[in-house]
């Protein structure tokens, strides 16, 4: 199973890229857990920065910008 957080305070940006991500989980057709994380300290330990930001299997895969679910799928696969 896929693991994707969402790192974000819950700004609008940050929704989006949640949404996007659960459009990409279901194209996926597999199972994948999607976390968002709002705590400031938490979001600081995975060493970002910039909000919204994505993280796939515990890997930072982008910060500052809400990804595409198209995007998203790519990086998922």
């Amino acid at each position: 199973m896929r693991k994707i957080q969402i790192l974000g305070t819950g700004c609008p940006k940050c929704l989006q890229l949640a949404r996007n991500a659960e459009a990409a989980a279901q194209r996926l057709g597999a199972e994948v857990e999607i976390e968002k994380i709002e705590d400031v300290n938490r979001i600081l330990k995975f060493g970002v920065m910039l909000t919204p930001a994505l993280v796939v299997d515990g890997e930072v895969k982008s910060a500052g910008r809400v990804l595409t679910p198209e995007e998203i799928l790519a990086l998922l696969r």
